[in-house]
């Protein structure tokens, strides 16, 4: 028997690499945050109060991301974290999602609140604050754009910011009809649409959190060519115990057990089988057992 190790965490820590990114980001929305309070209670536009909760919400997803990354990154000091903390990330991710949904679910009670009322809005803050608040969301969202395809917790603080970016226009929007037309409520249509907005966007990627958090096979991956790859090695008589799973983003995770012909030299199945793995299906930690034709006891289990 023996055990292929392809340990990737010396490829950099997705999260990790990005961080500076996320930080830059967290200080150009918090301090805008401030700004787009003052005004939305000033002005009383209500998409521009939904946009500034959705920023705040910007500030509590990047400053978690913040913090995930570097716990992610920190040393098990305590021998009880076999895999590290790398889940940290998915779990500010997950936080994310739930600030998300609860400000959409905020603006649309407000919004059908409003219904039938004659809300007084100033438009001059709108548009100003809005413009500026596009403007700060735009530069974050360039920051964070290469970290979100490589990091779910990037990604979710990216996500936040694109809402943000679309309240920003919204907001825009609404200060621009309702000047216009001269009727409050386009400010209630518009924090309606933000709202649904926001909430699409936070159910998408709360499927990704939980398929994380539930050890789905990788998106990406078909475990069916896996085991057939694995199978197709020289001298694997048959594959069985395959689990496919994702620890952090960037970090693919597999287990197997490879039957393998008598007398046949484990140290080279082992050796093609990792490469196999991390070449081609992108794993980069396998723990692999091989087990001559003759042995029994792994199918007891029946999971």
């Amino acid at each position: 028997m023996g055990t292929g190790h392809g340990h990737g965490h010396g490829q950099g820590h997705a999260g990790g690499r990005h961080r500076w990114r996320l930080a830059v980001s967290f200080v150009l929305i918090g301090g805008f945050f401030v700004v787009e309070l003052v005004f939305g209670l000033l002005s009383g536009s209500l998409a521009l109060l939904s946009d500034a909760g959705h920023m705040a919400a910007d500030v509590v997803t990047l400053g978690a991301a913040l913090v995930a990354t570097r716990i992610a990154t920190r040393p098990d000091t305590t021998g009880r974290r076999s895999y590290g903390s790398y889940r940290a990330e998915i779990f500010a991710s997950l936080l994310a999602v739930v600030l998300m949904l609860g400000v959409a679910v905020y603006v649309v009670t407000e919004a059908i609140g409003r219904i039938g009322q004659n809300a007084e809005v100033s438009t001059g803050p709108m548009l100003i604050v809005g413009a500026l608040g596009l403007a700060v969301n735009l530069v974050a969202l360039l920051l964070l754009r290469s970290g979100a395809s490589e990091s779910l917790n990037v990604k979710g603080a990216y996500l936040e910011v694109v809402a943000d970016t679309a309240g920003s226009v919204g907001v825009i929007a609404a200060g621009w009809l309702v000047a216009a037309t001269g009727q409050a409520y386009w400010d209630t249509v518009i924090a309606l649409a933000i709202g649904a907005f926001v909430a699409v966007r936070a159910i998408s990627l709360g499927r990704q959190v939980f398929a994380v958090l539930g050890q789905h096979v990788p998106e990406g991956i078909d475990a069916s060519a896996v085991a057939a790859d694995l199978a197709a090695i020289d001298g694997v008589r048959d594959v069985h115990d395959l689990h496919l799973w994702t620890l952090t983003s960037g970090m693919n995770v597999a287990t197997a057990h490879l039957v393998t012909a008598d007398q046949k030299d484990h140290h080279a199945v082992l050796d093609q089988a990792r490469d196999l793995l991390r070449l081609r299906h992108g794993v980069a930690h396998a723990t692999l057992q091989v087990e001559p034709a003759d042995h029994r006891g792994c199918d007891e289990l029946n999971w």
